[in-house]
């Protein structure tokens, strides 16, 4: 972390990998040049953003939607749970890269899974459906999001809903309290401090996380599938420019670091108030 911030400051390109010590000192030029949103670096930076923050968004709250549903639909015993169970973690036990080529073979134009059932078997579309490309690559990028995560947000509730004391279902029954009633004044204040740690944890690693757009659509992510770790990696790689990858991975860390202390101190008053 500390030769990162460091190569931030310096001019560093492919002329200076061998001496990398010896690049020229930049001072704050990377920074400006990262922010200066009237330029194209820093235009394609902040569209970049916004496109990690919208998937970011969609992606963490579907994971914990899908998660918190199905812990507490498998939370009662009936036949089958634990197989159920199993099933239900399978997409996060599965290695990353193995599970997002996968998915990327279905998603193919021609001879994909997704556009043989919705187009040739179901008929929900016109016609076979290019996802890796143009609009619907956010749509495919954030479907392979969700089946990857919400697993873990599944596991992390399940958990938790295994320390809610059953007296409390069964006064709340008593008391007439339905099945909804009981999820929204029992469920969900039990499983608040796991929501809170799971919707942080979900964040950081759905913002940070490069091998699934970059296994699923390779070195040029298009335009609407563009998110930051891809993008800096571009500016860093391929360009040679580790100056400005670097002042980017900078100020990445600077804006997750402030949302993580700024969700932690907001969190942490609710918990004292309740």
């Amino acid at each position: 972390m500390v030769v990162g911030v460091f190569i931030s400051f310096k001019a560093l390109t492919q002329l200076y990998l061998a001496q990398w010590r010896d690049a020229p000192w930049a001072g704050l030029a990377n920074y400006r040049i990262a922010v200066d949103f009237n330029a194209a670096v820093g235009q394609a930076l902040l569209h970049s953003f916004v496109v990690t923050c919208a998937f970011t968004a969609l992606a963490v709250g579907l994971s914990w939607l899908f998660g918190t549903a199905a812990a507490i639909l498998a939370q009662d015993r009936f036949r089958g749970r634990g197989v159920l169970r199993a099933v239900f973690l399978t997409p996060y036990a599965l290695p990353v890269y193995a599970s997002v080529i996968t998915w990327a073979f279905m998603f193919q134009y021609d001879n994909g899974l997704i556009n043989h059932v919705l187009h040739d078997e179901l008929g929900v579309t016109s016609r076979p459906t290019f996802w890796l490309l143009g609009d619907n690559s956010f749509i495919a990028l954030v479907t392979v999001s969700v089946w990857r995560n919400w697993p873990f947000a599944f596991l992390v509730v399940m958990a938790g809903l295994q320390a809610i004391p059953r007296e409390l279902y069964e006064a709340s029954a008593i008391d007439g309290a339905g099945v909804w009633q009981q999820i929204r004044r029992v469920t969900m204040p039990s499983l608040r401090p796991i929501n809170q740690v799971l919707v942080l944890v979900l964040f950081l690693w759905t913002f940070n996380d490069f091998t699934t757009p970059y296994v699923l659509f390779g070195n040029a992510s298009p335009q609407p599938a563009d998110v930051i770790s891809v993008h800096i990696y571009q500016a860093s790689f391929l360009t040679w420019n580790f100056g400005e990858g670097s002042a980017m991975s900078v100020l990445l860390l600077l804006f997750l670091l402030l949302v993580t202390g700024a969700y932690l101190i907001v969190t942490s008053r609710r918990r004292r108030h309740a």
